[in-house]
């Protein structure tokens, strides 16, 4: 053989090579970026009306999946294609964590609204069914003209023991939502986790708890593992963001690993909603979720 086309022929397996490395390359791509979701102790629950927010709804979903979720979380059910969703769902093997029953308007502090309140629930809960949901969040209510809050709080447990039998049978549990009033919520009724576990400990269902934005309550109360000891028998369900921004853990003050594995150390092996803001990207934000998720 010459050494001309000895020369070629080791040109072309250099050629070759190169190409097997870069396919591999592309391969592996997107296997490392599905295994960001896989985290190492916590079980997250994207929320895809957030994350990959300028993509059409179910293209939100797919990419959850993309990254090694393995669940979603969303805001209101209605407008939104849940056969396809389910479909979806069950295609890519996620689940539906929670999504919103009940928002802020009109009211649950107002007993006014209660009728409604108790249709929506139903509605809601066949939702949930259809999808394979466990869990809705429900919203309290702004403040209502005239009324004091602990008229409202009262007005909020009288709803939530109206709508507990409902829950109960369709086997979903409401999860009602403490928001912060300090940056996001002014003129909301419900803030902090104490006035919340009060509630849902009067109306005594096991199937009305509490989602426990740890965003929220830093910015209304702080002591985040002090209050998470006080109220775990009421807590359903938790959300992460950080502060300030409300972006992904890792970006601000909290130092989440501390906070996720007190939430695993008292017991919880539920999802965790990653209701965040990605401040620069959604991979680089999965990447950060995965740091604060990686404690011994």
């Amino acid at each position: 053989m010459s050494s001309l086309s000895r020369r070629s022929l080791l040109a072309a397996g250099a050629v070759l090579a190169g190409s097997r490395r870069i396919a591999a390359g592309i391969r592996s791509a997107p296997e490392a970026a599905r295994r960001l979701g896989c985290t190492a102790n916590t079980r997250f629950a994207l929320n895809a009306e957030i994350w990959y927010g300028e993509r059409p709804f179910l293209d939100r979903v797919r990419a959850a999946a993309d990254l090694g979720y393995p669940a979603v979380e969303f805001w209101p059910w209605r407008g939104k294609d849940l056969a396809a969703l389910g479909r979806l769902c069950a295609e890519r093997k996620l689940e539906v964590a929670q999504f919103t029953a009940w928002g802020f308007e009109p009211g649950m502090n107002d007993p006014k609204n209660h009728d409604q309140v108790e249709q929506e629930i139903r509605a809601s809960c066949q939702a949930a069914n259809d999808l394979g949901c466990k869990a809705m969040t429900v919203v309290g209510g702004n403040d209502q003209p005239g009324m004091t809050q602990a008229e409202m709080h009262a007005h909020i447990t009288t709803a939530l023991k109206r709508v507990a039998p409902i829950a109960e049978q369709h086997g979903v549990t409401l999860l009602l939502e403490p928001m912060n009033i300090r940056v996001d919520h002014k003129g909301h009724c419900l803030y902090g986790s104490e006035a919340a576990v009060k509630i849902t400990r009067a109306v005594g269902s096991r199937f009305v708890k509490i989602n426990w934005d740890l965003y929220h309550m830093q910015l209304a109360e702080g002591d985040l593992c002090g209050h998470l000891k006080d109220g775990f028998d009421q807590l359903g369900y938790a959300q992460v963001a950080d502060t300030p921004g409300r972006h992904e853990p890792g970006t601000g003050e909290l130092n989440y690993a501390r906070v996720l594995k007190e939430l695993h150390d008292l017991g919880y092996r539920g999802f965790v909603g990653l209701e965040c803001w990605p401040i620069e990207g959604e991979a680089k934000a999965a990447e950060r979720v995965a740091a604060a998720d990686a404690w011994a």
